[in-house]
């Protein structure tokens, strides 16, 4: 056999030796993107979850095992508490066999997806964050809790001042780290002050807005908005996680 035809044989056996390998992790050391798992959804403050039970519905009617995490007591205690709640039941996927999950945080929620993400090495357990309306810069209306008689302002109340430690703590202007994301919000928002405290470095950060001018969506309404919906299951679908399109939710914004 000539040089050539050596060094050619070699190529193709090296590419069916590549093709037989598992798909290697991306660089950054994050899961496969394209092996979806399950996807687990935190309530926000007070931990009501009526709202995400309905998205979570719709996130099971693609196929997808959605699950609805709860906090513990009234969901208005400590975040990092919550925390690890949340890291609880990723283990508890991941131990099941689980590539990975994808989290979906709402309102404080988001927050907690946060803290889970920095103290939990969130980077290698969920292949994509989406939060809704989350606090990262704190909103006013806590501070302004936390301004009237004691107690006015429980502890996860106190946590979302904005300036608090625990949100300095969080590095929400910082890239480094965290798992793709998409962070969503309304402008409409009167319980997240000012809205765009949603926004997160190294994070898809936009309002629905910015896809739908004339959409108006409440803080309450996000978790169930046709529009939020359909951008959801866009981000935790098969496809990359890109920057949403007008295009893909003009059906929605025209209802």
């Amino acid at each position: 056999m000539s040089g050539v035809a050596l060094l050619i044989a070699a190529a193709i056996a090296a590419g069916l030796i590549a093709a037989l390998r598992p798909g290697p992790r991306e660089p950054s050391g994050l899961p496969p993107q394209n092996r979806p798992g399950p996807v687990l959804l935190v309530p926000g403050y007070g931990g009501g979850t009526g709202a995400l039970d309905a998205l979570a519905g719709r996130i099971r009617a693609t196929g997808r095992v959605a699950i609805v995490v709860r906090l513990p007591g009234t969901g208005t205690g400590s975040l990092v508490a919550d925390a690890a709640v949340l890291n609880t039941a990723v283990n508890r996927e991941l131990g099941r066999g689980a590539p990975s999950v994808d989290v979906i945080g709402y309102s404080a929620g988001g927050v907690v997806t946060l803290i889970w993400a920095r103290l939990d090495d969130g980077v290698a357990k969920a292949r994509r964050v989406v939060t809704l309306g989350s606090p990262f810069h704190g909103t006013r209306l806590a501070a302004g809790a936390a301004g009237l008689v004691p107690g006015a302002c429980p502890v996860a109340c106190q946590q979302l001042v904005p300036g608090s430690s625990l949100l300095a703590g969080l590095r929400a202007n910082d890239a480094a780290g965290l798992p793709h994301w998409l962070s969503l919000w309304t402008a409409d928002d009167a319980t997240v002050t000012p809205p765009d405290s949603a926004r997160l470095a190294g994070a898809i950060s936009l309002s629905v807005q910015s896809l739908c001018p004339a959409a108006r969506i409440s803080h309450s309404q996000l978790p169930v908005s046709s529009i939020v919906t359909a951008t959801v299951l866009q981000a935790i679908g098969p496809s990359p996680l890109r920057y949403p399109s007008r295009a893909g939710v003009a059906a929605q914004c025209a209802r």
